[in-house]
Parts: structure tokens; sequence; C-alpha cells
């Protein structure tokens, strides 16, 4: 965990195919252009459309020229929908699914049965057969998960499901740490790799346009994402910057508003419900001051490029490592974050991630530094909005009446991959998770749902 005071920074921080949208620079070599009768961006909201900060510092932080970057950009967004399709068509035998290569124009999905590869490549992915299906590594880390509350496990601090690997990974600084772990949860140690590590993670902490600084006292953070309840507006950002009640103040200084609700450890999520004077907006801060959209909050798949802006370091650009990574901060075990390249420094906490158009987590913790690099964890953007009953801002129309009973999609919920609605008297099935946003109703976001 970092926590940046005002006067004092101090440290609390099996086969290869081609998905490509459009034809990719010639310099990429193994990158196969796809068929003009592919469809672009499947439908996911600003796909079209990325802002030039954002593409600007891609280009910086993953050695990208603008097309390469664009073209990385469609290729993730139609690779999350294909990938979604795949998973409700496997079911148990799914075992995950990444993109890889310069521009993403790879999407591999795993499966548990050999029988499944035709399919697959039908889908427009690779194919791996694999030992463990995803639902069976998924309940070995949530063992982990619970035993971490009884066992000490800062010699361990990272662990997670890689689907690369076909394994719960376990990243220790003692072989020993891991052993305890592993003993005391009881977990199946043919599912478990466990990886050496150096890194000691921390949270991050240190600001309604996400990424601007703001103020706890003599503490600074980073704005994540601004949000709505009700009529009421305010922003989304890290747990461990404030408890609930705690008075905030904006990057000028003046006089902002208070948290309304925080959970750390366990979760790294917190809201600030913000005064009259303070007006939520659709962007968080980009490269040079430039404003970036935030059009919705489709997950990002592992291995897929994302960004992030914070109040120290400003814009940065890596990769999504893994989903669902629990970390053990010397304060407690934080489940359920995802784990990227991007770096990260004190006061840079609760500032947002982006991927495209994209909202994906507020920042947690990492180790490392922007001049040698590191490693950085978010808490998740959909489950924060779920656990508080938030609307992420955006720039589509009011979403009006919100959380529907029942299957009724409704917009203002957040769905997963797999979960089943109706609409207009169609039953729908989700491809991505997702925050659903007005104007985007299953029929025309191809790339969010299918038609059960």
């Amino acid at each position: 965990m970092l926590h940046r005071h005002a006067a004092a920074a101090c440290a609390t921080l099996t086969t290869v195919g081609a998905l490509v949208l459009a034809g990719p620079p010639a310099a990429i070599a193994g990158e196969a252009p796809v068929p003009p009768s592919t469809p672009s961006a499947a439908g996911t909201p600003g796909a079209e459309k990325p802002s030039p900060a954002l593409l600007d510092a891609m280009q910086r932080d993953l050695g990208l020229t603008r097309e390469q970057a664009e073209t990385r950009l469609k290729n993730e967004a139609e690779a999350g929908a294909r990938a979604g399709r795949l998973q409700n068509t496997l079911g148990d035998r799914f075992a995950g699914a990444w993109v890889s290569g310069p521009v993403s124009a790879t999407l591999t999905v795993a499966t548990t049965d050999a029988a499944d590869t035709a399919a697959i490549k039908a889908g427009g992915a690779e194919a791996k057969v694999v030992r463990h299906g995803l639902k069976r590594l998924e309940a070995a880390k949530a063992k982990l998960d619970q035993g971490s509350v009884r066992t000490r496990t800062t010699d361990a601090p990272v662990w997670y499901v890689d689907p690369r690997t076909n394994s719960v990974t376990l990243e220790a600084a003692k072989d020993t740490a891991a052993d305890v772990l592993l003993t005391a949860t009881g977990v199946e140690r043919d599912l478990v790799r466990v990886k050496a590590t150096t890194e000691r993670p921390r949270p991050l902490a240190h600001e309604i346009r996400g990424g601007d600084a703001y103020y706890i006292g003599t503490s600074r953070c980073s704005v994540g994402f601004a949000v709505v309840s009700g009529t009421q507006e305010g922003f989304a950002t890290a747990g461990h910057c404030g408890q609930a009640g705690a008075a905030t103040m904006g990057h000028n200084k003046v006089a902002q508003g208070a948290f309304k609700a925080s959970t750390f450890p366990g979760k790294d999520m917190a809201w600030v419900a913000a005064n009259a004077e303070w007006t939520a907006t659709a962007h968080i801060k980009g490269q040079g001051d430039q404003n970036v959209e935030v059009a919705g909050s489709t997950e990002a798949l592992v291995g897929a490029s994302i960004c992030r802006s914070g109040s120290t370091t400003g814009w940065h650009c890596g990769t999504v490592e893994q989903h669902d990574t629990s970390v053990s901060y010397l304060q407690g075990t934080v489940k359920g974050l995802t784990r990227t390249t991007v770096c990260a420094e004190p006061g840079d906490s609760g500032g947002p991630y982006i991927s495209g158009t994209q909202a994906q987590g507020v920042t947690s913790g990492g180790s490392g530094n922007c001049k040698d690099g590191g490693t950085t964890f978010h808490q998740p953007i959909n489950p924060l909005l779920q656990e508080y009953g938030l609307t992420l801002k955006t720039n589509a129309a009011d979403p009006g009446e919100t959380g529907k009973a029942g299957n009724t999609w409704a917009a203002g919920k957040v769905y997963r991959v797999g979960d089943r609605v109706t609409h207009e008297g169609v039953p729908y099935r989700c491809l991505q998770p997702h925050q659903a946003q007005p104007g985007l109703q299953p029929s025309g976001a191809v790339g969010l749902w299918q038609r059960a």
C-alpha cells in the first residue's frame, strides 16, 4: 500500500492464430489480416473512437505506432465478445481466455475437452486443451482466500487464477510461506504453481474527473471514476484512502465532500459523496491534461492493454496480467483485484484504470515505480458499483429506472458472463462483464449480449 502525505510519502502501497479486425502494420510478423466481413469492435461502446491521449500513452508505454494502438483496441473489443460466446457454449469445460501479440491479434480459449477444438476455432479463437476447468481453479483460489483470513501471508502476498498456465499461481518470497498457506487451506497441490517473488505490494494511497488529486487531511489520493447514486454525485476510489465519514478536499484544496462508504481490507473500494459545488463528468485526466471519455465498464481480457491515470505519475499503460487476484497487505488480505504491468507511485491510489473507453477499476496497490517499472493491482469497478448501488457516469442519457426485479434487463445493473435477461420479450445471455448503460439494450449491443 502506498500512502501519500502532503509533506512526505510513506510506504503503505497449442497453436497460434489471428484475430485482427483490420490488417495490422506489415512490420508485425505473424499477425494475419482478417477477412473484410469480420464485424468491427463487437459493438463495445466507444471502441471505434478511443481518446487521442490514451493512444499517445499506449504508443509510449507499449512501443506501438498509432495505427497499432488503434488496431489493438479494436481486436481486444472483438476478442472479449468472442470469448464470452465460447464461455457460454463450453460451460464447465471452459478454462479461460486471453489475448496475445503486439496488437492482441490472437485470442486463445482453453478447454478441458479436446472435442471442443473445432467449435473454438469456428468461434474465432485458437484452442488449448488443459487439465483443469476454470471453475475448479476458482474454487481452489476461494479456499486460499478463506484461509488467508486465519493465516498470515505477507511472505506469500499474491495469488490468482492464471489461465495461461492453467493453475492457481501463488507468488511467495519464501517457499515455507507458500507451504504454510497451502497446508492450512488444504488446496490440492497439483492445482497450484508456486512462483518466487521479491515484491511486497502495498496500497498506493494518495482524486470529479478521474486521476485528479484529492486530500483527506494531510494525505493525498486520486479520484477514480465519477459515479451517481440517485441524485447524489460523487466518485469511486480506493477503500484504504479513507474511512466512512472522512472529509475530503479537491485538487484545489476546496471542500469537496465525504466518504459515504469504505471497505478495506477484504476489498479495497470506497466512494465519496460530493457537495453541491462539484459536478460529476464522464472523463478522466489524460496525457497533457486532456480529457479521456468513459463510455462503459466492459471488463478487459487477460493480456489486453490497459492505462492508468494518477495524481503523482499521470498517464501510464501496460497489460492485464490476471483477474481475481488476492493480495496480502500488512493491513490484511484484499481479494478480487486485477493485476497489471502498469507502474504507479504514492499518491496514485484510487485513480482510474481504463481500456479503450471502458472503465476497469481503481488503483489499490503495487510495487516498484514509474522509473524502473513495477506491478500494480486495481479494485475492479463493476463489483464496486454493485456493492454500493452506484451508476458509472458516462455520456449516455439518464438511465431512469434501474435495478428492476427479476431477469428484465435494466440500465445501471451489473452483469456477468452467462447472466440471462429478457428485453422486449426476447431472452439474452451476457458475453462480457459490464454495467448496463442507457441506449445499449441487448438487441443493439452485440458485443455484450447474445440471444439465448
